[in-house]
């Protein structure tokens, strides 16, 4: 069963908001509904974001573009064609900045041991669904500033 993001709106002023509106974001999800509301809540810190819809197509992106083309990556774990643990492993495979781009896991599965597998694979963090704003906020921050 496919996971959906749920969103819940807060007091939005109360939130502290970076701006991100020179940054690209790659956002990897197969399901549509998920990579809407993802790319709405990515979208409120400015971030310029592209979607792709499994592991396969994001290596290949991003193999095929400039090393500072992407400034991070979110990546399902449960995709068809190629899931998100290989499509990491492939892109830790790549030479350059594309090799080292910070990969977050986005995915349901939030048990300690998803996290560390997620890690073990060589992404970067887990952010679990639903997707919370101040968290996902909170990663950009750390990789993007």
């Amino acid at each position: 069963m496919r996971s959906i993001i749920i969103f819940i709106k807060r007091d939005w002023k109360n939130i502290r908001r970076s701006d991100y509106s020179d940054r690209r974001v790659l956002l990897v999800e197969d399901n549509d509904l998920n990579s809407e509301i993802a790319s709405e809540i990515i979208g409120m810190t400015g971030a310029s974001v592209e979607i792709v819809e499994n592991g396969r197509e994001a290596v290949e992106r991003i193999e095929n573009a400039s090393d500072n083309w992407y400034d991070i990556v979110f990546m399902d774990v449960q995709m068809p064609v190629m899931n998100g643990y290989e499509a990491t492993a492939a892109i830790r495979a790549l030479p350059g900045r594309r090799g080292q781009i910070p990969i977050i896991a986005m995915t349901a599965n939030a048990f300690a041991e998803d996290v560390q597998l997620a890690k073990n694979t060589g992404m970067d963090e887990h952010i679990a669904k639903p997707l919370d704003f101040e968290k996902l906020n909170t990663v950009m921050e750390k990789y993007l500033n």
